[in-house]
């Protein structure tokens, strides 16, 4: 008998340290949104910013890695399927990185779905970058400005060789964008042809800008800072924020964001239509 309770307590010794090591900052897997790539896949980073909980930061976790931000601030809408984060001036979600998407993303693709009416020029995502990288202040950001009439979106990316603005603004405006309904943007940079596809909706616009004889893209993960949904690059002060400071470099996104996905591959025309048809 007191063999058996030594045995018991054991291995409730055991269990305790065994639970002690877990990451307790993880959910259950039930407690947020899954999708079907796993740790490893193409699928780097996932926030589907549907949980409903009181927790405001397990509501906008990556559902690859079960990445937590360090802080989500911005409201929680409807989306286009179930919910979604509404951009306010000066406040944005703050993630440590997109995983490992800088490490691997020879080419890309990154999708949201957008809503916006609201004429400002502003950023849906950006990955901020040490100081003295780079003037913007940043690897990688998605910059939205224009009119309601004429759109202009500007993907930004710098890598260890270069730097590139892929455009669609006058004639190559992706018309219609900013009418206050949600729209599936997509873009997809292909190494192989050094080409940005934008897609919207699920239709490939016809301006497709090329890197010309870039290749793949070679970020540099120890010079990003982290990734901000709703946000640019750089930050503004106290003070700025308090005399109603207005710089294309730092203004947050003033519309819904919702399904906001990074792959390290350039998806093709039919998984992109795959994820508008079904609202991912």
């Amino acid at each position: 008998m007191k063999n058996k309770i030594k045995h018991i307590f054991g291995i409730m010794a055991l269990a305790f340290i065994g639970f002690s090591c877990q990451d307790l900052d993880r959910p259950e897997l039930g407690d947020y949104p899954k999708d079907a790539s796993e740790p490893g896949g193409p699928l780097k980073f996932y926030a589907a910013f549907d949980g409903t909980s009181e927790n405001v930061l397990m509501n906008a976790v990556d559902s690859v890695r079960a990445k937590f931000p360090s802080n989500n601030p911005l409201k929680s809408i409807d989306g286009i399927k179930g919910k979604a984060v509404q951009g306010e001036r000066y406040k944005y979600i703050k993630y440590s990185s997109a995983n490992d998407f800088a490490q691997s993303a020879g080419s890309f693709t990154v999708s949201v779905w957008a809503q916006k009416s609201q004429m400002q020029t502003n950023h849906i995502f950006s990955m901020p970058a040490a100081q003295g990288y780079h003037w913007s202040g940043g690897s990688m950001f998605l910059l939205t400005e224009g009119s309601v009439a004429s759109p202009t979106v500007k993907f930004f990316v710098k890598d260890k060789t270069g730097e590139k603005w892929f455009e669609w603004l006058n004639a190559n405006s992706p018309t219609g964008i900013y009418n206050g309904q949600w729209h599936h943007l997509a873009f997809v940079y292909d190494g192989k042809t050094s080409t940005m596809t934008m897609y919207v909706d699920g239709q490939a616009h016809p301006f497709k800008p090329v890197w010309t004889n870039h290749g793949n893209i070679v970020l540099e993960p120890s010079k990003i800072t982290g990734l901000k949904i709703g946000a640019g690059p750089q930050e503004f002060t106290a003070q700025e924020i308090s005399n109603n400071g207005d710089d294309w470099l730092k203004n947050s996104f003033v519309g819904g964001i919702d399904q906001f996905r990074m792959y390290s591959t350039a998806l093709s025309q039919a998984e992109i239509q795959t994820l508008f048809n079904q609202k991912r």
